[in-house]
């Protein structure tokens, strides 16, 4: 059987998650992406064709002239649209192309969610190279959150004060990303939560979630993600019926949202596994092999109706950050370790010598902790002696 994985840069999920989750079910793959210098080291059974991945009409064509496909997947938020599409044309199993045009373009969400009745969130749109002085005409409720309306990883999402603000960082934005449409709408008050679900079409999971503590405004960078291995069941009901309503239900699909006083309100929609090693971690600390779990749900096999995910996981993930420009001049070499219970993996993101600007984003990121075990308190213990211990030096 062969699967066609649309890929742009190589991620953890895809070397670490899927590929081999792949090579296990016994899957060729074949790679399509715009990058293929990227994907130098692909493992067995594995091939690497070039594509403009971005365009629906040249995938198809891509696979339509090669092997017969079986599925066709992709964990990238950029291409979960394509992807959809695809796997529509050649009568596959995959996630309804709307519901995954609905997730990525946050726009569309909002207004799907009002006009479902479920959530109205005061916002604005501002088209690509239109004047940003038309978000000062509007009537929007500040401090309001500006992002780009198709946007990841906390890229140019910034939090501005009054109209005057918004205007000048929806300048800078344009600056770099001018065919980017943006987004103005308000902030949302709460704490912030992902919910982690796995569905085939018919049922879906809840495999958990996280607490996700982030930096200060007026950037949100993602510092801290603690796991929650039962989140509260009213509002498992109130995110989960907002996905219904988006449409979403075959695969993995990562939400983040805030509760405040007990309402759950959406963020964004992720229709992709959860990403940044937290993937890595999710398996690890339910004990199932959620990835081949996700491909199965891709071929068109049913999930058990119990995963067999263990309940008494605790787990943190956690970034260290630069903090300014410069070179990476000091930081710990990969880890492993294990004990009292509690297993520690501390990967690298930046090589020492590396130069880099301050981004303000997951960019910053110069690596990441990963800690698992059964007893939540040594699970902290054991990541906050880490990070006291080691040390991260950028030099101007």
């Amino acid at each position: 059987m062969r699967m066609y994985l649309l890929a742009l840069n190589p991620t953890d999920s895809v070397t670490e998650g899927f590929l081999p989750a792949a090579a296990r079910l016994g899957l060729d793959v074949t790679i399509l992406t715009d990058q293929p210098s990227a994907h130098r080291d692909v493992p067995a059974h594995t091939e690497v064709l070039e594509c403009d991945v971005h365009d629906f009409r040249a995938v198809i064509n891509r696979i339509a002239t090669h092997h017969r496909a079986d599925a066709v997947f992709t964990n990238s938020d950029h291409l979960q649209t394509q992807a959809a599409l695809a796997a529509d044309y050649f009568g596959l199993p995959g996630k309804d192309w709307r519901a995954a045009l609905r997730a990525k373009n946050k726009g569309e969400m909002r207004r799907h969610l009002a006009a479902a009745g479920l959530d109205a969130v005061r916002s604005m749109e501002l088209a690509a190279g239109q004047d940003p002085s038309a978000f000062a005409a509007a009537d929007l409720p500040y401090p309001v959150v500006l992002k780009p309306r198709e946007g990841v990883a906390s890229e140019d999402v910034i939090l501005a004060a009054d109209a005057e603000e918004l205007v000048a960082r929806a300048k800078e934005i344009q600056a770099r990303r001018p065919h980017a449409a943006l987004l103005a709408e308000e902030f949302l008050t709460g704490e912030l939560y992902t919910l982690e679900t796995l569905g085939d079409g018919r049922v879906r999971h809840v495999l958990g979630g996280f607490h996700t503590a982030v930096s200060a405004p007026p950037v949100f960078i993602e510092e801290r993600l603690d796991f929650v291995a039962a989140p509260p069941e009213p509002v498992v009901a109130q995110v989960t019926a907002q996905l219904d309503a988006l449409g979403v239900g075959l695969g993995a699909c990562h939400t983040e949202y805030v509760v405040h006083e007990g309402r759950a309100r959406l963020i964004e929609v992720n229709y992709r596994v959860i990403g940044d090693q937290c993937d890595l971690l999710l398996a690890q600390i339910l004990g199932i092999e959620l990835f081949e779990l996700i491909l199965r749900a891709h071929l068109g096999e049913p999930l058990p109706a119990d995963l067999g995910a263990r309940r008494d996981g605790a787990g943190r993930v956690e970034y260290a950050l630069a903090d300014r420009a410069g070179t990476l001049t000091a930081a710990p070499a990969a880890t492993d370790r294990t004990g009292d219970g509690v297993r520690l993996a501390y990967r690298p993101l930046r090589d020492l010598g590396e130069r880099h600007p301050h981004y303000g984003t997951n960019r910053d990121y110069l690596g990441v902790l990963r800690v698992t075990g059964t007893d939540r308190g040594a699970v902290e213990r054991v990541a906050d002696d880490f990070v006291a211990a080691e040390r991260w030096e950028i030099t101007p």
